[in-house]
Formats: structure tokens, sequence, C-alpha cells
């Protein structure tokens, strides 16, 4: 699916953004050269995205098989009770925890669709019973254990219309 991106971003703008998502390391005069502007007003228009919140940080992928977090989980989390409260007291509970890489609240038979990584089965089990159904809430669990990462990526597809 196409992103429609807002019409306030000249082509040069959505160049910049496709380069800087696929090497955040570009200089700014390899930048430059490959949107087609001289430096200054590059870094012009890579600070105003920043300020306008388009460019929201820059990070290093790591492999994490050698970080030691080979395995790669998605965990349904179902809530006792569907409230707002329940829904921010247990929001707030994940976002204190480091070995959770991902938390979506979500539609359909369960609330919370989490993703993990750690070492091992025996290291998953340990983040299960220590710590996901611990959780504020939490009322039933499924895992999922990823076999092979098909595909995985962080960039958002950019329309240059």
């Amino acid at each position: 699916m196409l992103v429609k991106t807002p019409k306030h971003l000249d082509r040069i703008d959505r160049n910049i953004l496709i380069a800087l998502q696929k090497n955040g390391k570009l200089s700014n005069v390899d930048l430059a050269k490959s949107v087609g502007l001289s430096a200054s007003p590059c870094l012009e228009r890579v600070k105003r995205l920043e300020q306008q919140g388009y460019i929201t940080g820059y990070h290093a992928q790591v492999d994490p098989h050698k970080l030691g977090a080979a395995m790669l989980v998605f965990v349904e989390i179902t809530l006792t009770k569907t409230s707002v409260d329940i829904f921010e007291e247990f929001s707030a509970a994940v976002r204190k925890h480091d070995d959770i890489q991902e938390c979506h609240l979500v539609s359909g038979n369960f609330d919370f669709l989490l993703k993990a990584r750690v070492a091992d089965m025996s290291s998953y089990r340990k983040l299960l019973g220590d710590t996901l159904l611990r959780l504020p809430g939490v009322s039933e669990s499924r895992t999922y254990v990823v076999m092979e990462e098909v595909k995985h990526t962080a960039q958002i597809k950019i329309n240059l219309k």
C-alpha cells in the first residue's frame, strides 16, 4: 500500500527522507549530491524535517543474533476486561520492559500484540512467567515463535508525486 505524503513536502524533501531511511549515516555532502542540492540548503531542509517531526531520530540497525537475542517472538495478550484504565495501566507497564520491542493495541480476538527478542526458549519462558503474565490485567497469552524472518524493514514507502 502506498502512503500518501502530505502535499507540503516537495520532491526534494521526499528524496531526502527516502535517502536517509536507506542510510541514516549519509554525510550532508553525500545526501545533498544525491538529491541535487548544495550542502547548505540540504542541511536546512534536514533540520526543518527534524523540527516538523518527519524525522524522529536516527539509529543503528544491529544484528540481534550477535547480541544474544536470536529468538523473535510475537505474543497475543488478552486482558481480563476492556476499559480505558486497564489499557493505560497495561501500556504503562509494558513501556518499562526493554525485552518488549513493540506493543500494539489491536482489534480482534485479543487486545495487544507484543514483539520481543530473547536468547532462546528458556529465556522466553522466563520472560513469559516473570514479566508478561504478571503485567496488569493479563488473562491469557498466545505465543508465536518466528522460524525465519522473511522481511524486516522500518522504511516507510514514500510517494514521489
